[in-house]
């Protein structure tokens, strides 16, 4: 099978997740704080975790939702469908975490490695038509989940201090797994 050129590759994500505390850090120094503070390596803090981790969702609610409507297959609709189903629910699991911890997520803004990606491969499936949105959706929804089970395994859930937090980043992982197991299935029948 052949793979979709596409530029929103699960290493622009890991990369992206990898490099969040050095993007922290030049934020710290653009809103004026000590040049000592700054030129320290942030640590990547929970409530930032919660903002990455609801990002994520929301970021795969989006997607599917396009996938939902563009898709022209039922498989790739339905897929699209689950997508938005599973993450909304994942997402008011970290949401209602945030809020019962009294965690007020700091999202690290627009330019924001992650969300420029996000906006990139939005713009690419916006613009694909016919069977070829339907495969570079599903090459999509693999490197993305891939990317994101990288992150949470190797930056996120060690840098994660809360027990309930990193609970729920545990508990989710066998989904993002199911859904890049599904992706990958249904890319390969193309």
């Amino acid at each position: 099978m052949q793979r979709v050129p596409l530029t929103f590759r699960a290493a622009t994500i890991a990369a992206a997740l990898t490099i969040t505390p050095l993007l922290l850090g030049a934020q710290a120094r653009s809103e004026g704080a000590s040049a000592a503070a700054a030129s320290a390596k942030p640590a990547l803090d929970d409530p930032t975790i919660v903002a990455i981790f609801d990002a994520a969702n929301s970021w795969d609610i989006e997607t599917g939702a396009l996938a939902a409507k563009k898709g022209t297959t039922k498989e790739v609709r339905d897929f699209g469908k689950m997508l938005v189903h599973d993450h909304t629910v994942v997402r008011k699991q970290g949401r209602d975490l945030a809020a019962k911890l009294k965690v007020t997520p700091t999202p690290p803004g627009k330019d924001f490695a992650l969300y420029q990606a996000h906006l990139k491969a939005l713009k690419e499936l916006k613009a694909a038509k016919g069977a070829e949105f339907d495969r570079v959706f599903l090459q999509h929804e693999v490197d993305f989940h891939k990317a994101v089970l990288d992150a949470v395994k190797g930056t996120l859930l060690p840098a994660t201090q809360n027990e309930e937090l990193k609970n729920l980043e545990t508990t989710v992982a066998p989904a993002f797994q199911g859904h890049m197991m599904a992706a990958q299935r249904l890319l390969d029948q193309r």
